[in-house]
C-alpha cells in the first residue's frame, strides 16, 4: 500500500514556475514507476509526465507534447519523493494536479495504468 501526497501548488503568473512534491508512504518506493496527471474544471483528465521505477531505458521519462521542454520530471528515492517542476507556465497549465504511482510501472500514460494516486494539489496561472 502506497499513500501519495502532493504539495506545491498555488497561483502564479504566466510566464512563471512551481515546483509540484509528491512525498509517498510505505515501503519500495524504488520500486514505483511514477506519473503526474492534471485536470482542468470539466476537461478530462491526462497525462503530463512520468518517471519510470528504474529511472533508465527508452521510457525513463516521458511528457506530454504539451508540457515538452517545459516542464521536467525526477525522483528522490532517498526521500520518497518525485518532483515536477514546471516552467514557463501557461493559462492552459491550470488544473488540479495530481500525482500516480504503479509498481514497477515504465512511463505509463494513461491513468487506468496506475494503482495509487494522490489527492491532488491546485495550479492555477493567470495571465
Amino acid at each position: 500500500q502506497v499513500q501519495l501526497l502532493e504539495t506545491g501548488g498555488g497561483l502564479v503568473q504566466a510566464g512563471g514556475s512551481l515546483r509540484l512534491s509528491c512525498a509517498a508512504s510505505g515501503r519500495s518506493f524504488s520500486s514505483y514507476g511514477l506519473g503526474w496527471f492534471r485536470q482542468a474544471p470539466g476537461k478530462e483528465r491526462e497525462f503530463v509526465a512520468a518517471i519510470s521505477w528504474s529511472g533508465t531505458g527508452t521510457y525513463s521519462q516521458n511528457y506530454a507534447d504539451s508540457v515538452k521542454g517545459r516542464f521536467t520530471i525526477s525522483r528522490d528515492n532517498a526521500k520518497n519523493t518525485v518532483y515536477l517542476q514546471m516552467n514557463s507556465l501557461k493559462p492552459e497549465d491550470t488544473a488540479i494536479y495530481y500525482c500516480a504511482a504503479r509498481m514497477f510501472g515504465r512511463g505509463f500514460t494513461t491513468a487506468n495504468e496506475y494503482t495509487y494516486w494522490g489527492q491532488g494539489t491546485q495550479v492555477t496561472v493567470s495571465s
